[in-house]
């Protein structure tokens, strides 16, 4: 999905405090006015010669700090009160799709609600999730979710009269190769054709449709609620336990006995393709 170009660097700095938990933003806030206050509010130094400049910068320093220490704060609070709101509309969200036990809740979403929701089920297993602010064509990628070191592509597609089809799985996996993600994720509120799943099948390309996401999200919020542990990524697939389970067990790294875990070449000719890694990487370059 296209996104709105921002111009003002004002709204940027919002945004980029609005990514930030809300009461990060509060204490932002309150240490900026503190800090700009206090430069504001320092004793002029009297004017000696040969120093007017130093003066003039020490005085123009003054008067940005005096409408700063105002300004500032304003921009953090506003940032807080939009993390704040987001997680509630986040909870709002999760509640409402998993309050009923019909997948048809997904239905009725906007495609915006669709990609928030699918966001708060991999904030429930421990992912720290990135929505794609950037303006323009987003390159099939609508969050980055990031866990243990790696980071992962989600494409979300809120389709209730179509399938999705191969074309959205190949362009995700394009991407994901560009990038050096250790895998993806495509995830429909309604179902994927069977070319699609086959070209998924083998790679770390996992598919989600309406029905498996429905039941996931009400798994993991369940989890939460009864403050049980989020479940390990698998070694072989790209993410979320829940949303994939190990078939094949990780083999021991040869040159110093770690467990090894599943990664994807950035480079080469091999790019895009899955290997072996020693899980103490960088310290042991170890592969199978």
């Amino acid at each position: 999905m296209a996104r709105r170009k921002k111009n003002s660097p004002a709204e940027n700095l919002i945004d980029l405090v609005a990514l930030l938990p809300w009461h990060v933003g509060v204490v932002l806030a309150v240490v900026g006015y503190l800090v700009l206050h206090r430069v504001a509010g320092a004793p002029l130094v009297a004017i000696r010669p040969g120093e007017v400049g130093g003066t003039m910068i020490e005085a123009l320093w003054r008067g940005l700090a005096s409408v700063g220490q105002y300004f500032l704060p304003l921009i953090c609070l506003a940032g807080a009160a939009i993390s704040a709101w987001r997680r509630h509309s986040r909870q709002s969200l999760l509640d409402s799709a998993t309050r009923s036990d019909a997948p048809s809740v997904l239905d009725g979403m906007s495609w915006r609600e669709f990609e928030t929701l699918v966001g708060e089920g991999f904030r429930l297993q421990g992912y720290s999730v990135v929505e794609n602010f950037k303006p323009g064509p987003d390159d099939g990628v609508d969050l980055v979710v990031r866990k243990n070191g790696e980071h992962y592509l989600v494409q979300c597609k809120q389709w209730r009269a179509f399938k999705v089809g191969v074309a959205v799985v190949r362009e995700l996996y394009g991407v994901m190769a560009a990038k050096g993600a250790a895998g993806g994720f495509v995830v429909t509120s309604g179902r994927f054709t069977s070319e699609a799943e086959d070209f998924a099948s083998g790679r770390n390309v996992l598919l989600i449709d309406g029905s498996k996401l429905h039941q996931l999200l009400k798994q993991a919020k369940g989890a939460a609620s009864a403050g049980g542990s989020k479940p390990e990524s698998s070694p072989n697939r790209p993410a979320a336990p829940a949303y994939a389970s190990a078939s094949t067990a990780a083999p021991n790294c040869p040159r110093c006995a770690q467990t090894m875990v599943r990664r994807t070449a950035k480079k080469g000719a091999s790019a895009g393709q899955q290997f072996w890694g020693c899980s103490d990487y960088p310290r042991c370059r170890g592969t199978a």
